[in-house]
């Protein structure tokens, strides 16, 4: 065996050469513009893994719980204390009264879904009319001698 007939075993990997003529025109198969698309560019390896941690989760908007779940009413929160405040004996609370004294605003013009909780304490008898009512808010109300119809 001579010097020159010998072999490797396995051959030398040669990197692709690219971005000189032949099949891959243009971006020669490096993509777009930018710092990747130059020569000598090489990221890194733990730039890739940060880059790797990104969250990819995109097209949400500002606010993901907002505008994911778009359908959910959310009330607007009324306290028993407020209407205590507000109220005469013997009257009716709605949403539309509501809006009328000006305790909570309309939401694109429409009277909104109004919740009443039990922060504070009622003496004055009122009915209550269109709004969902906690239970601590419902004892309350019937305490005082009000009632409250859904």
């Amino acid at each position: 065996m001579q010097l020159h007939e010998l072999v490797p075993a396995t051959k030398a990997k040669t990197a692709k050469r690219i971005g000189r003529g032949g099949k891959r025109g243009k971006t020669s198969g490096r993509g777009g513009k930018g710092q990747t698309a130059r020569t000598g560019n090489s990221m890194r390896p733990e730039m890739r893994d940060i880059i790797k941690k990104l969250p990819k989760l995109r097209g949400h908007g500002k606010n993901r719980a907002r505008t994911v779940n778009e359908e959910r009413v959310v009330a607007v929160p009324v306290n028993v204390s407020v209407i205590e405040a507000h109220f005469e004996a013997g009257a009716t609370v709605s949403p539309k009264t509501l809006v009328a004294m000006g305790i909570i605003t309309a939401i694109r013009k429409r009277v909104p879904v109004v919740k009443i909780l039990g922060t504070g304490d009622l003496t004055k008898k009122v009915k209550v009319e269109g709004c969902t009512v906690s239970k601590t808010a419902q004892a309350k109300i019937e305490k005082a001698g009000g009632s409250v119809a859904k």
